[in-house]
């Protein structure tokens, strides 16, 4: 099993943070959801951390069960419908995003 997160490191502009939470539930997870292949989505909200940076104004995290199928959800038309959405997104975000993929080891 795999996981795919971005992070946006960073944070939401003064201001816009409910709307930026809003346009994340109404108008991306929905996609999100129907990203081929995606077993699980989660949108994780930093509240604290023991380390004073890096911030994260949210992180998105897709699970997969293969590589394969990142790849697939990657190649989608979703996945574009997905990011002309975040492009609108992004205008309420100070920061950088980025992606990263876990390998969750199967237990023992």
């Amino acid at each position: 099993m795999y996981i795919r997160c971005a992070f946006f490191e960073g944070r939401v502009k003064p201001g816009c943070e409910n709307a930026f939470a809003t346009f994340v539930k109404d108008r991306l997870v929905p996609l999100w959801t129907k990203f081929p292949g995606a077993d699980e989505v989660r949108v994780l909200r930093q509240k604290e951390s023991d380390t004073a940076e890096p911030k994260y104004a949210m992180v998105l995290s897709i699970r997969y069960p293969s590589l394969a199928a990142i790849e697939e959800a990657l190649k989608s038309d979703v996945r574009q419908r997905s990011r002309e959405e975040t492009a609108e997104l992004v205008k309420m975000f100070e920061g950088r995003i980025f992606h990263t993929v876990f390998e969750v080891p199967h237990a023992t």
